[in-house]
């Protein structure tokens, strides 16, 4: 009896519902056929995103900043909509389901997309680059392109939040053998899906320029519908967690529940208030934000009589642990604010950059690079410094201070670091850029200036995308608790949300203020006649003013342990591992 409780997994079921069976479900196959769905969602996104400016701009004839706009909102509502599949995945669906729809809702996406390209009544007339006579897409073509740009972004946001934590669901943390797996797999999870993006910023973006975009697009839609049909292949062999319920609804209770108690005094001895978390699974108690702790302060009516007995009503009467759930999330948000900086400046990389690869000379011989393709140093500089950190960096690191490489917030900052490098470069090399659209003049559809002067700021905010992404997505799963997982890592994929959207608002605001009638000023129609390096100069010196603030909230992060309280406290916490979390 015992050796066969040795294989039963806690808390995991198999697809019957069965307790799930240690021996015949989970491990390496399953998560690999998860992580198999999360390279095409790549190869698709990013496939899409890289040259989509491109298309913006030389078939639908939009101006430069609202073609950059376009691309960032898209890319923005694609990770803000990771916080809706994060909700329906915990309160409803489940990660397995919800994978599987929201991915049969981006093939849907990538199919309309591959349609509103092929056919020509559904763009505006060719016309020569540069001309000032062309007619802009109106708008039932642009409609029908948000509607399939749209779809591929809700099918993102909803899968994204569910596949890292399905994958991990694959493995038992209790399990020493299959806890390492397990860590292996978060730390390689990244490295593979790197490769979704080569394949889009080389074989798709060049099928895109050189021969089809419905093709290409099309080749997205059969590549998602294979990885659905893999992933559904190892439906028997997958473990499945049940719902614990929405972390929104909890952390919302939390609030309602102190608001109501607002004017009540917290009592000197901690042990006073409520608790029914068992010992094994209670959180040690912190002196942070101890206004919520008025959530577990037991008052008459917050209890209430049903046909198993009396019960408290969450809105009105939380435990110590729940509150101090709450805390842990709260004490993630000014790290998660300090860190959406990066992704607006990585917004440049796939917009404004793209476009200054357009008007440089691409050619290698008689080959022509596509400009969308230059993204391609970007994913080799997050290959190579991934590749560099894990064979290299972290075993010095280990032999010299005795831990296994940078801690999750120093990776972040040196992130943000290279960032602000990245930015800086860039100003300097489209000063250079101008200087050669100026000393040619006109309006010439390729400069006499190289694209590889580009290669530097791809580089240094491509190994800054390996070190913060890494380090946030470390932070927001290990630094988050256990019941909210999928609630943090939705809350990791809204930084790079708002840093798109902060970009489209940059935009607007520098268009805005600096623009003239004639389509001029710092982000001109033609960005040859603009001041593009002034705007790269700007989101360097808003980078580094966030780093300032990220290095300020770092150190705050860790809290302090309270001095009465966690005496009182030592005596009912059972386990202090989830404090670790």
């Amino acid at each position: 009896m015992e050796e066969k409780m040795s294989w039963i997994v806690a808390e995991a079921v198999d697809y019957k519902g069965f307790p799930a069976d240690r021996s015949k479900t989970g491990g390496w196959i399953p998560a690999t056929l998860i992580l198999g769905i999360e390279i095409v969602e790549r190869l698709s996104t990013m496939g899409i995103a890289v040259n989509l400016v491109t298309y913006m701009i030389s078939v639908m004839h939009l101006p430069s900043s609202t073609a950059a706009n376009t691309v960032t909102d898209f890319m923005g509502t694609s990770f803000l909509l990771c916080l809706l599949g994060g909700f329906l995945a915990d309160s409803f669906l489940g990660r397995y389901k919800t994978i599987g729809i929201f991915a049969s809702i981006q093939t849907l996406g990538t199919a309309t997309l591959a349609i509103s390209t092929k056919l020509p009544q559904l763009r505006p007339p060719s016309c020569p680059a540069n001309s000032d006579s062309c007619k802009q897409a109106n708008g039932f073509q642009m409609g029908i392109l948000y509607l399939s740009l749209y779809l591929i972004a809700l099918g993102t946001g909803g899968l994204k939040s569910s596949v890292s934590g399905f994958g991990s669901d694959q493995f038992d943390e209790k399990d020493e053998k299959e806890k390492s797996q397990m860590a292996y797999f978060f730390n390689r999870f990244f490295f593979f899906i790197s490769f979704g993006t080569l394949a889009a910023v080389t074989v798709l973006v060049y099928l895109q320029d050189e021969v089809s975009r419905s093709l290409a697009y099309g080749i997205c839609s059969v590549s998602m519908i294979v990885a659905i049909v893999v992933f559904l292949s190892g439906t028997k062999r997958y473990r499945y967690k049940k719902s614990l319920g929405s972390p929104i609804v909890h952390i919302f209770q939390v609030i309602v529940a102190s608001i109501k108690k607002r004017k009540m005094q917290l009592p000197y001895n901690v042990g006073s208030l409520y608790e029914d978390t068992p010992e094994a699974s209670r959180i040690e108690h912190t002196d942070q934000f101890r206004f919520l702790e008025k959530a577990a302060i037991v008052t008459e009516g917050d209890f209430e009589t049903n046909a198993s007995g009396s019960a408290p009503n969450p809105w009105k009467l939380c435990s110590l642990t729940r509150v101090e759930e709450v805390k842990m999330m709260v004490r993630l948000l000014p790290v998660w604010a300090t860190t959406i900086i990066f992704w607006t400046t990585y917004a440049q990389m796939i917009t404004f950059s793209v476009e200054q690869a357009s008007t440089m000379e691409r050619n290698m011989g008689s080959f022509q690079i596509p400009a969308g393709s230059l993204t391609v140093f970007f994913v080799a500089a997050i290959l190579i410094t991934l590749g560099v950190y894990d064979r290299l960096i972290m075993p010095l690191w280990k032999k010299w201070k005795g831990k296994p490489g940078f801690t999750d917030l120093q990776r972040i900052a040196i992130g943000l670091v290279l960032s602000i490098l990245g930015m800086a470069v860039a100003s300097a090399c489209e000063r250079k850029r101008l200087s050669v659209a100026k000393s040619v003049g006109g309006n010439h559809a390729t400069l006499p200036i190289s694209v590889f002067l580009l290669i530097p700021q791809f580089f240094l905010v491509g190994s800054g995308e390996a070190f913060i992404y890494t380090g946030q997505l470390d932070f927001f799963i290990t630094r988050s608790p256990k019941g909210m997982k999928t609630m943090s890592t939705g809350l990791f994929l809204t930084t790079l949300s708002l840093g798109f959207f902060v970009s489209s608002f940059l935009v607007s605001v520098v268009k805005k203020v600096t623009g003239t009638r004639d389509g001029q000023g710092w982000l001109a129609d033609n960005i040859n006649n603009g001041r593009l390096d002034l705007f790269y100069g700007l989101l360097t010196i808003l980078s580094f003013v966030n780093f300032v603030a990220f290095a300020v909230c770092a150190v705050w992060f860790k809290p302090k342990k309270p001095k009465q309280a966690a005496m009182q406290m030592g005596a009912i916490n059972g386990s202090t591992a989830e404090e670790k979390c």
